[in-house]
């Protein structure tokens, strides 16, 4: 079966993902481009393409709102199955016009969505008729399969797929001890009795500034570390204004060190205001760290029980978010290793590995 996938460009994640497919089927990637823009260049340092042949229509960083006509020819290039990922990209939007003229079939992947009700009608019509007509939907969750609906698809044509960045041994089989995250906890140089780890850039869309506001009168014992880039003067400003000592801001760190961040937390906060997936969540619960989200974050809504393996919390809702930090961390240890334990149950089907499984079943239907 030769398989044609069009995405944007080689994030580390989506070319571990075409790696494992492209054992199972003749698969090509058309990418529009090699980089996107205000993204480290490290984030790339480890792609390495193996299992697939790719195709670059462009050098360099992609330009969302230009459209490349080249793609027009692997639209029409014979193969199986066609497959588009970024409807909303200029380039991607001509391919898939170009698809729906010629009448051929093909499938529409998303990794999340969150529907806009304010927004324009012009808008509104335009992604219902991107969305609409396609033979098939691989869709992430509920929440996603929501959006496809609004947006034109028909509910019997939408499949589900467990999206993730992990592979099968990333995921650790149990929690791990006491012993080993005290280790980590002094190679880290890590001086707190309870650590709160938080990823991402330093953007609005985040959320960091008005979780940092939530915290400031938390425990000094706490320690807060933000970790993934450069904090702007707004965030540095933050941390002088309350005098917070215990907020530490963590610049990139290579795949390694991310899980042993995560393995030395007690807590992941991730306090977006909109992200139509996740990818930080999967890796937390991944090594059985319990997770405060938003009801703004796709993949908290579908991987956490509030309460249960984890917690919601209503975006922008600081109260919220201290009670639910402060009911987390007055619980027994027997009681966190029930919350652990069931964190690892949800996420271990998660896997790359798995991932690809489930394509390969849903293309040969």
């Amino acid at each position: 079966m030769k398989v044609r996938y069009f995405t944007n460009i080689p994030s580390p994640y989506r070319i571990n993902f075409f790696n494992e497919l492209g054992k199972k089927c003749d698969l090509e990637v058309v990418f529009e481009a090699e980089k996107a823009p205000k993204i480290n260049s490290d984030w790339y340092k480890d792609n390495k393409i193996k299992n697939f042949k790719s195709i670059f229509l462009k050098k360099g960083i992609i330009e969302e709102q230009k459209i490349n006509f080249k793609i027009l020819k692997y639209v029409t290039k014979k193969c199986n199955v066609l497959i588009f990922t970024n409807y909303s990209y200029y380039t991607e939007m001509i391919a898939l016009i170009y698809a729906k003229l010629l009448r051929k079939k093909y499938i529409l992947q998303i990794d999340g969505g969150i529907i806009s009700y304010n927004e324009n009608v012009i808008k509104r019509k335009l992604k219902k008729f991107l969305v609409s007509n396609a033979s098939c939907y691989l869709s992430p969750s509920k929440e996603t399969d929501k959006f496809l609906v609004y947006y034109g698809a028909q509910e019997e044509k939408i499949n589900r797929y467990s999206f993730t960045s992990l592979y099968e041994k990333d995921i650790l089989k149990k929690c791990i001890s006491d012993e080993e995250k005290n280790k980590l906890r002094t190679k880290y140089n890590i001086p707190y009795k309870k650590v709160i780890i938080s990823i991402g850039q330093f953007i609005p869309r985040k959320g960091f500034d008005w979780m940092i506001d939530a915290y400031k009168d938390l425990d000094k014992s706490i320690g807060i570390y933000i970790i993934g880039g450069k904090p702007t003067k707004h965030y540095l400003d933050l941390k002088d204004k309350y005098q917070m000592d215990n907020l530490h801001f963590i610049g990139f760190q290579n795949k390694e060190n991310i899980m042993n961040w995560y393995r030395l937390a007690d807590l992941f906060v991730f306090p977006t205001r909109e992200d139509i997936w996740g990818l930080v969540i999967n890796e937390a619960m991944s090594q059985g760290l319990p997770v405060i989200t938003t009801d703004k974050c796709i993949s908290g809504l579908e991987l956490i029980n509030n309460g249960e393996n984890g917690f919601i919390v209503k975006c922008e809702d600081q109260e919220d978010l201290i009670d639910k930090t402060n009911q987390y961390f007055s619980l027994d240890i027997n009681e966190k290793r029930i919350i652990q334990n069931k964190i690892l149950n949800t996420i271990k089907k998660y896997s790359i590995e798995n991932m690809a499984k489930e394509h390969i079943k849903i293309l040969g239907r």
